[in-house]
């Protein structure tokens, strides 16, 4: 094996990770949770606004 042979290997083994990875992040039963951690900084934003209201 030369190293032309070793680099194409490693390219296409990275490349099909890198569809792997797509696909995971893209797939519908991640959405739900993937909607949750989106919104988390709002809930944290909420929390500090009412710990401000209450004069703690």
């Amino acid at each position: 094996m030369d190293q032309g042979t070793v680099g194409s290997i490693f390219t296409v083994i990275v490349f099909v990770i890198f569809i792997g990875i797509v696909w995971w992040a893209f797939s519908s039963r991640n959405k739900k949770k993937f909607d949750e951690a989106a919104n988390l900084v709002f809930a944290d934003e909420d929390q500090e606004e009412s710990k401000k209201n209450s004069g703690s």
